[in-house]
């Protein structure tokens, strides 16, 4: 069964309720007075769900708390690549992996999936010496939860061209 330490300060007068999961490892929750700083410790912390009002710092990152009652919406993957011969990604966050469908043809697989293919996206893509290369987003395949598939192509006669810098964003 998991322990739970409590050790209060003698001059303060509020309650704080803590449930203890079912672990084996030890954590510390630091928690403090009005404002501050919470600290928790303990690898990995992970599956864990919390709510907080006021600015949220997480490593060197502030995400700051939105004005008004509309939520924030973070970005659910992205991905940076190279797009020309051997497709490589540059970087990317919840991208497993492009693949190349032909000319200007990429699908962006997903690590995690999506909770539906009702998400909304955006697809750029450059290639030196081709003036004003578009993006056309979905190319001939819904969006699906695993995976978006989307096409480059020249302005000039939407003929399929390959980019050799192409990013993709989804929120959801």
């Amino acid at each position: 069964m998991s322990k739970v330490a409590l050790s209060g300060n003698a001059s303060g007068t509020g309650t704080f309720t803590i449930a203890s999961p079912n672990s084996n490892t030890d954590r510390t929750l630091t928690l403090p007075d009005a404002t501050g700083t919470v600290q928790v410790s303990g690898n990995p912390i992970s599956g864990t769900t919390a709510s907080f009002s006021g600015d949220v710092t997480l490593g060197s990152s502030v995400l700051a708390t939105p004005s008004g009652s509309a939520p924030s919406y973070l970005c659910r993957a992205w991905v940076n690549f190279n797009g020309t011969g051997t497709v490589a990604i540059r970087a990317s966050g919840n991208v497993s992996s492009i693949t190349d469908n032909g000319t200007g043809d990429y699908t962006v697989n997903f690590t995690a999936a999506m909770s539906d293919a009702n998400y909304s996206f955006a697809a750029n893509g450059s290639t030196p010496g081709v003036t004003n290369l578009y993006t056309i987003s979905p190319l001939s395949a819904s969006p699906t939860t695993s995976a978006f598939r989307f096409g480059t192509a020249a302005s000039s006669n939407g003929v399929l061209t390959d980019a050799s810098q192409a990013s993709v964003t989804i929120f959801r």
